[in-house]
This record gives structure tokens, sequence and C-alpha cells, in this order.
């Protein structure tokens, strides 16, 4: 069964992991707040988000992770410094990045249930409407952003659509990965997928990219999902159970995918990013050249 298009205005951001792939860093600071060049890993995403026509993002959090919401608030009195000190550029920066009145929502997981459990945890705030999920710790360098070439598919078939991209042989027991039937360009009608592969086992190369569009009906299978790979929820079983009834679609974006929560991921995204900065990239470039 094919579901129309009805308009994406939320998305649902899962915030509330511990972020141990890159401790000691983020024993204090959530990893979504880890500094890619200037600006937090979560700033990329949020603008992703925006960019792609979201209206309302839900935050899933966790313990020890109200910086996230104090980041996109006001900052009294360090603003009034800036402005003070005449340093509008910056000031102007940040109050950019400030949530609008009602366009963010917060609410807790309250136990590391996985990616699954976290998604089912925003039910009551998304409502009976399509959503995107954005994994907070992945950033993609595109233009349009990743989740923007989604969101055109789903305008165009809607039911569900889920960002991928092709990753070696080799690696495929790492992720999720998608099992496709046709194909139309960069887009895959899909028809299975498999949540980490045994090595030799998986239906294809094409991984799933932590970039989804999803219809409201996976909170119904996901309450009664049982756990998985690792002991958890996992978001991918919820998804094989919907694809049942309706249809899937995976999108080839095209973009350079950075995992910010692994350590030499995050050194490559701000390596990546400062190099193509207009104000940073030629400095960024000879600093990194004395070092080699």
């Amino acid at each position: 069964m094919t579901t129309s298009a009805r308009r994406l205005r939320k998305a649902v951001l899962p915030v509330a992991g511990l972020g141990t792939r890159v401790l000691p860093g983020t024993k204090t600071t959530p990893k979504e707040l880890l500094n890619v060049v200037d600006r937090p890993i979560l700033s990329y995403i949020v603008e992703e988000a925006r960019e792609a026509g979201i209206e309302h993002i839900v935050f899933v959090t966790g313990r020890s992770k109200g910086a996230i919401e104090d980041y996109f608030d006001h900052q009294i009195e360090l603003e009034a410094q800036l402005l003070a000190k005449g340093k509008t550029d910056i000031l102007d920066a940040m109050i950019a990045e400030l949530a609008t009145a009602g366009e963010m929502s917060f609410t807790r997981q309250m136990q590391p249930l996985g990616l699954g459990h976290a998604v089912w945890c925003a039910r009551d705030i998304i409502g009976d409407e399509p959503f995107a999920v954005l994994l907070p710790d992945v950033i993609v360098d595109a233009a349009p952003g990743a989740l923007r070439q989604l969101a055109d598919v789903y305008a165009e078939v809607g039911g569900n659509v889920i960002g991928v991209e092709a990753v070696p042989e080799t690696e495929t027991h790492k992720y999720g990965i998608v099992d496709p039937e046709d194909h139309d360009g960069r887009h895959f009608r899909m028809k299975g997928m498999v949540e980490k592969p045994a090595r030799g086992e998986a239906p294809s190369n094409l991984s799933i990219a932590g970039r989804y569009i999803l219809q409201p009906e996976i909170f119904g299978i996901l309450e009664t999902q049982q756990r998985g790979a690792g002991g958890e929820i996992q978001l991918t079983d919820g998804m094989a159970r919907l694809m049942k009834d309706q249809t899937f679609t995976a999108v080839e974006y095209e973009g350079v995918t950075h995992d910010c929560g692994d350590k030499i991921g995050l050194l490559r995204a701000n390596v990546a990013l400062a190099l193509k900065r207009p104000d940073l990239g030629e400095a960024a470039r000879a600093a990194i050249t004395a070092l080699l």
C-alpha cells in the first residue's frame, strides 16, 4: 500500500546516547555539542532540518543533556557583552541558531533501549503525521542537504523514505543494510532490510545512513517491537515490519558523510569542513601541511 505524501513538518533527533565512542570528551559534554570547527555537531543537524522545511524539532534527551536545551536558548549575559564590545557578527550568528517560539520540544528517554525506543518516545509530540529522523552525530556535507534530498523524493512518491550510501562489501556487517528491488537513478524501491548482517550475507552494499522519513504507523509497531541486535529495540526491525503494509524507498543521497560519534570521524569532519571554509580554509591547509 502506498501512503500519500502528507506534508513533512516534524523531525525527531534522538540525543540521549552516552557517546561512549568519544569518551572521555563526552564525560561532561553531550557528544552532540562537541565542536566541528567552531560549531557543535548538533548545529549542523538542526541547520539541515530547517533547510528541509522542518518546522518542529523533537529532541529525545536523557540525563546530563540539559546543555542541549540551553544551547538553543538565549544567553542574556553573553549576548549583552558581545553587543557592548561591538562583536555583532558573532552575536548575529548566535541569534540565528536560537529556537523560535514553539519550534523545539524536549522529551526524555528514561532507559537506553535503542534507537527504535528513542523514536517511540516522541510519539505523542509527533502525533498522526509523517516525520523525519536525523541521527545527531552524523553530519552530511551536501548541497542541498541530505534531508532536503529525501524530502524532495518523499514529495513525489510518498510512503517511507530512507537515506542510504554505498559502503565496501567488507564493511556491510557494521550497518543496517537495505535489500533493493529495483531502482530509478538514485532511488531504490525496497523489499527488505537487515540490521548488521553476518559477513557475506548482506543483500546489498547500501547502508542505512542516519536519515529517515517515516509514517506515524511506525509508533504502533515500535510499541510492541522485541529487542533485536545488541539487545536493543531496533528501528530497522520496526521498519521491516511496516514494510509489509507500506512502501519504502531508499535514496542514495549525494554528499559526504561524517560519523562524528567516532574519534577519527570527528577529526575528519573538523579537517574537511575547516578546509571548505572561505575564512579559515587557507590557514587550516597551512596548519595541516606543516604537521605532515
